[in-house]
Order: C-alpha cells, then structure tokens, then sequence
C-alpha cells in the first residue's frame, strides 16, 4: 500500500510539536532518572550556543535536607538549575552565587555552585504567612511564583574567583513571575545578552528501586540560549536569535523533566533543521563546604561572654549549618 506524504507543515511552533509526536525514536533512550549534569549545546546553522541541566538525585538531597512545603521546593529547585546554567559557563575556576532577596513570605532563596560541579542551596521563609498564602490561592489557576513568594525586592549573581580575583556582584529588580524570567532581565539589563532561559521543578514517585515501597523524589531541569555577540563576519544576529527563540518556545516543562528523554534527542527534535551539537556532559553532585574545623573557628571569633550566651544545656554551642541542615557541636 502506498503511503501519503504527509502535508508539509510551515509553522516554526508546528513543525516542533509534529516532531515530537510522530518522529521514530533514532536514539536508544539511556534512561536515568538520577543524572546530574550540564551539557553545553551549539546550533550550527546560528549564532547561537546554550546550556542544559538536569538534576536528578543531587537536588532531592538538597531539598530533603530542609523537608520544604512544595512551593518552597519548587522555588529551591529551580534557583539550583539557574545557577548550574549560568555558573557553568564561567571561564574561571570559581563560585556563581544566586539570590533573590524580597519583602514577600521568602525572606531569600539562594544557591551556591562551584566551576567543579559542587551545588548547595537553602531558603528562608515564613512558615504562617506561607500556609496563608498557599490558602488565599486556593482555587486559582496560577501557582504562586517566585514574585508572589519573593514580593518585591533584588535578584543578585555573585561570580567569586578562586584565585582570589576581583568579586563580581550583579543586581537587578525582581521582574516577573518566574526566576528565569529575573534572569533574563538580569542578562538585558547588566550583560546586554540576548537571553532565553526555561526552568522546571517536579516531584515524582520513584518505584525503580523498590517497587514495593515507592518513595517520593525532586527533580529538575532548565535549558538556556544565548546570542551571540554580531561582528564583520556575522553581521548583525538578533533576526539568528529570534529564529531560535521561536523553536525553543516550544520546549514544555514536561519534555525538560522527563530524564527518560536524553539531552541529544530533545535537542534535535527542537533544532534538527538548523544543526545542533551537544558537548560533553558534567557531572553535578550536591556539596557543602561545613567542617567542624570551620564552625569552631566561627565560634572562637566571638569573646568569651559572647560564646557563653551561645551554650545550650548540654554546655556546648550548637551551631546548624543552613545549606544541608547537618548540627555542629562545640566546646567553649
């Protein structure tokens, strides 16, 4: 039986979705639902590069440290994947630091990524204004994002040179809903960077291990694209970026978070007319620079009275470190 071409299909958004649907699997899938990584991507046919993460196993560390209400969590989850995206990409051996600090019921929300791969992260929130926001929302088709949790206030990216070079401090307002739409105004406004950033956060049950016993677990994901910079030989690239943007529109939350999907074949169904190469990945792991040697040189920078109002009732001080939750015991 002879089969029908199928009708050509001109819209950029179209084309997209008809591939995702309907294209045979070329790929053997390498299904790992706890891979961490970040993988930098070139579109060949344009002035275009950009960056995918996935964190699988390091970000449910992260947040089971703090067991965070879901809103909490989602906001965590996506701050860690932005600041892999972005500290990645550093040239230097170094940190990235991100921070959203606002007058809202998230007092802050910051995650802290080191060029070899390290990420921690924490948020400090109120409890009772949380549960009565969550309450007031209640029926609403939107969730709360990152503005209605961070309220007004900045959104702040700290590069910090290992080699003890110059620390760099960028900051904007929080505008719009979602962190990754604060990151791009941070990109337009301090780098002048043509920037598109996409960001999910889910949890999932988790029946591999022990089918028997499912266990609830986080993960996340974010890609982002960025033009690059126009000269003699490029010409000017905004009509290139444009292009691209309008493909990488049609990424959805779900195609981001489904690790069963492997970064080469979700990046070819969105850019397979126009070239892509995908990099080597890097491995992502959870880390948290705490030692007892390093709390114990915070509590004897303090005077003797100060540390004696510090001691509990065992007669040492306790001292909780914020990123991964683990408690410290000193002697005076």
């Amino acid at each position: 039986m002879t089969q029908k071409p199928a009708k050509p299909v001109k819209s950029v958004t179209k084309t997209s979705r008809f591939l995702r649907e309907y294209m045979p699997d070329i790929i053997d899938p390498t299904p790992d639902l706890t891979a961490d990584y970040s993988a930098r991507f070139v579109i060949e046919a344009h002035p275009v590069h950009g960056r995918l993460v996935r964190l699988g196993e390091t970000l449910d560390q992260i947040l089971k440290a703090h067991d965070y209400p879901p809103q909490i969590a989602n906001l965590l989850g996506e701050a860690c994947v932005l600041a892999v995206l972005v500290g990645a990409s550093l040239k230097f051996e170094g940190r990235l630091i991100l921070q959203a600090q606002g007058d809202g019921v998230v007092r802050y929300v910051v995650a802290d990524y080191d060029t070899r791969g390290g990420l921690r992260g924490f948020c400090r929130f109120d409890p009772e204004e949380l549960a009565a926001q969550v309450a007031a929302n209640e029926g609403s088709f939107q969730s709360l994002g990152a503005q209605a949790l961070l309220g007004k206030g900045t959104f702040i990216m700290t590069l910090d040179p290992e080699d003890h070079g110059e620390r760099y401090q960028g900051i904007t307002p929080i505008e719009g809903e979602s962190l990754a739409l604060c990151a791009e105004t941070y990109f337009r406004q301090s780098e002048q960077v043509p920037t598109q950033i996409k960001l999910a956060c889910s949890e999932y049950t988790d029946i591999d291990g022990a089918p028997n016993l499912p266990v609830k677990k986080w993960r996340a994901a974010g890609a982002m694209i960025q033009a690059i910079a126009g000269d003699e030989t490029r010409g000017d690239t905004k009509e290139s970026f444009q292009h691209i943007r309008a493909l990488f529109e049609t990424l959805g939350e779900e195609e981001l978070t489904d690790f069963d999907l492997p970064a080469d074949r979700l990046l070819f169904r969105l850019f397979h007319e126009d070239g892509v190469r995908l990099s080597a990945p890097k491995p992502v792991h959870k880390l948290c620079r705490c030692t007892q040697e390093r709390v114990e040189g915070l509590v004897r920078s303090f005077t003797a009275e100060e540390q004696a109002e510090m001691l509990e009732a065992d007669g040492q001080v306790h001292i909780t470190c914020e990123y991964c939750s683990k408690t410290f015991f000193v002697e005076p």
